[in-house]
């Protein structure tokens, strides 16, 4: 099938190589322009970019799809495209009506989660924030709504209850292939049976900002663990910044008279939490330091029972 990809992150990658390899024609793919970063401010590609060069697939950065001559520009490339299917997978940009209405299958999109559960940025992150069981990917027919067009197939998969964001993500990037390619297969064989979503079971991920990963230890241990495999959590010790990148929930066999937030096992740098559990932090970087075990920093530095973080 003539396909154009429509995609930006490490996320999109793996849907990508699959349809360079699985035998469809992709005539071209879609991405964010570069970003500038690192000290010396060097231009760098998107991941999706990186990958089509590697298989030599024109490459196309507009800065908007629905406003200015570059979206005007875009429109005319798509149409000399002339894509059976548009894919698109965390590409970034809204598309309007007239590229959705384009390619005679549609255009489909690759969304991180079981719909209408987690619509919108940041599914993966929060369904460990809100720890969730179970997640998946689903494919779905693209409408002018966030997410909100016809479910076509979808793939569930347990979350462990140890596991970060980012091991998910890794996870469900590679599902997120596999269901395309079965998606498109069902296309060609004329065999999907669209299944409108029911707002009513619909939630949003909204985006993920910096002030949420801030640890207020009066909270229950399991929702602090939460957010650091979620987004990473900080706090402070001594005075100094202390990101936690690990952690475990631990019962907690003595330490009942100590504040929330206080150190209740040195050896192990277990921390009281607001429902009497405890909070071991396994993965840290204190300030001006690299990220480490905590075993490691123990090591070099010497706990006192009840000392209080986040003051």
């Amino acid at each position: 099938m003539r396909i154009v990809f429509m995609g930006t992150p490490d996320f999109a990658v793996p849907c990508l190589r699959a349809l360079a390899e699985g035998g469809h024609e992709v005539a071209g793919v879609f991405t964010q322009p570069d970003k500038p970063k690192g000290r010396g401010y060097k231009m760098i590609p998107t991941p999706v970019k990186a990958a089509a060069l590697e298989y030599g697939i024109p490459v196309y950065q507009p800065l908007s799809l629905r406003k200015g001559e570059d979206a005007m520009i875009c429109m005319e490339t798509l149409r000399t495209l002339n894509p059976e299917l548009i894919v698109v997978v965390a590409y970034g940009q809204i598309l309007p009506k007239e590229i959705l209405e384009l390619p005679k299958h549609h255009c489909i999109n690759i969304h991180a989660s079981l719909l209408p559960a987690y619509r919108g940025a940041a599914p993966i992150q929060w369904s460990v924030l809100n720890g969730e069981a179970k997640t998946g990917v689903t494919s779905m027919l693209m409408a002018e709504g966030l997410d909100t067009g016809d479910m076509l197939l979808r793939a569930e998969t347990e979350i462990g209850g140890d596991e970060s964001a980012d091991s998910l993500h890794d996870r469900l990037s590679e599902m997120g292939a596999r269901v395309l390619l079965d998606t498109i297969e069902a296309i060609e064989k004329g065999t999907l049976r669209p299944e409108p979503q029911d707002d009513a079971l619909s939630s949003y991920a909204v985006r993920i900002t910096k002030d949420m990963s801030a640890l207020d230890f009066s909270k229950p241990a399991q929702q602090l663990h939460n957010i650091i495999r979620g987004i990473t959590g900080f706090t402070t010790l001594e005075g100094k910044r202390l990101k936690v990148y690990a952690s475990q929930v631990a019962a907690l066999s003595n330490g009942a008279e100590l504040a929330n937030g206080a150190v209740a096992d040195a050896e192990h740098f277990v921390i009281k939490c607001g429902d009497g559990m405890g909070l071991r932090l396994t993965e840290i970087q204190p300030e001006g330091k690299k990220r480490m075990k905590t075993e490691d920093f123990l090591r070099g530095k010497k706990l006192e029972k009840g000392i209080v973080l986040g003051q």
